[in-house]
């Protein structure tokens, strides 16, 4: 049997209002960042910050278009200290994704411990919709086809992940700039 699950790109482009993103993993283990991955560990600066590059076709114009419409599209990262060096290589590229029209917040783990979060990264689209995002053991985003993977509806009476990601917000410093480290 085959599912009928909206591609993620359709889900934003059906977006009215906000979109917004909670990432809590330390790593990703996402195949096509790996030399762009290795070349930071070895310099220290992120090799692809040209929102105009090949490297963000997928993700800048998708951005773009959405927050032309007039949708916020927010993204918290709850991240461990001291941070590892995946999570520095991400801190590095998100000048792309603010230049894209996303905001973008970071929050130590320890100042997250006392929000009620489920266990995975999730989307959540005009606070209604939830797509969870699933790993495999070894970083890799779980295709969302598979059984038990398609975005869902929240349950009536279920506490709406939205307002969790919001106290997130409420806690992560607002970004003073692209210079600061992580």
């Amino acid at each position: 049997m085959t599912q009928n699950v909206p591609d993620f790109s359709d889900l934003l482009k059906a977006t009215q209002h906000s979109a917004v993103h909670l990432e809590m993993r330390d790593w990703y283990g996402v195949g096509e960042e790996s030399t762009d991955f290795e070349r930071f560990k070895q310099t220290g600066v992120h090799p692809d910050l040209d929102p105009e590059s090949e490297g963000w076709a997928g993700w800048v114009p998708l951005v773009r278009d959405t927050v032309s419409r007039g949708v916020i599209m927010r993204r918290a990262r709850i991240v461990s200290e001291p941070v590892t060096d995946y999570i520095r290589f991400e801190h590095a590229g998100t000048a792309v994704n603010v230049a894209a029209g996303e905001q973008v917040r970071w929050l130590p783990r320890r100042l997250a411990s006392d929000i009620a979060l489920p266990g995975n990264d999730f989307w959540v689209f005009d606070g209604r919709l939830v797509e969870f995002n699933h790993f495999t053991d070894s970083g890799e985003l779980r295709q969302h086809h598979e059984p038990g993977h398609a975005p869902t509806r929240r349950p009536p009476g279920a506490a709406p992940p939205g307002r969790r990601l919001a106290a997130v917000g409420r806690r992560a410093p607002r970004p003073t700039g692209s210079t600061r480290r992580c």
